[in-house]
């Protein structure tokens, strides 16, 4: 598989505010087994928060990349030929898209915490997918990835 000529590459983390309830979960922990003495609370402080931690690391690892002639978002992968024009969605309209415009059949890789999003319309006529919906926080450079990637293809 060749590279494209403008490699994409984004990883939608949690943000920060998730790693401190991830450490109030630790310490939720902790109080909960305090009165079974100080080794207890320690391993319940240790232990809730690197329990948190795994679930909001494991959250935020999904990837959206473009990668030679493909557009990988998370487990969907597509090549660009199949893709028509993306349109860049403020929050707002990200908003609108995610609730009462959205399609039932639509791959959809959002992230609450990422206000913009982009719409991709999926025009291979086999694909029952109407369209993909990538939340992403550099829309722009995505378009051009995928527009680099479509003439180099």
């Amino acid at each position: 598989m060749q590279l494209s000529a403008s490699p994409y590459e984004e990883r939608l983390t949690a943000p920060r505010s998730w790693w401190l309830v991830c450490l109030l979960v630790g310490v939720s922990m902790a109080l909960i087994l305090l009165p079974f003495g100080t080794l207890p609370l320690l391993g319940g402080l240790a232990g809730g928060t690197a329990a948190a931690a795994v679930v909001a690391s494991s959250y935020g690892s999904v990837r959206i990349r473009v990668v030679g002639d493909a557009l990988i978002a998370g487990e969907a992968k597509i090549p660009v030929s199949a893709l028509g024009e993306p349109e860049v969605l403020d929050a707002e309209e990200a908003r609108a898209w995610r609730t009462y415009k959205a399609d039932t059949r639509a791959f959809m890789l959002l992230r609450a915490y990422i206000p913009g999003a982009l719409r991709i319309p999926v025009t291979d006529p086999a694909d029952p997918t109407p369209y993909l919906y990538l939340s992403t926080r550099q829309p722009q450079r995505l378009i051009a990835a995928l527009e680099a990637a479509r003439a180099a293809a």
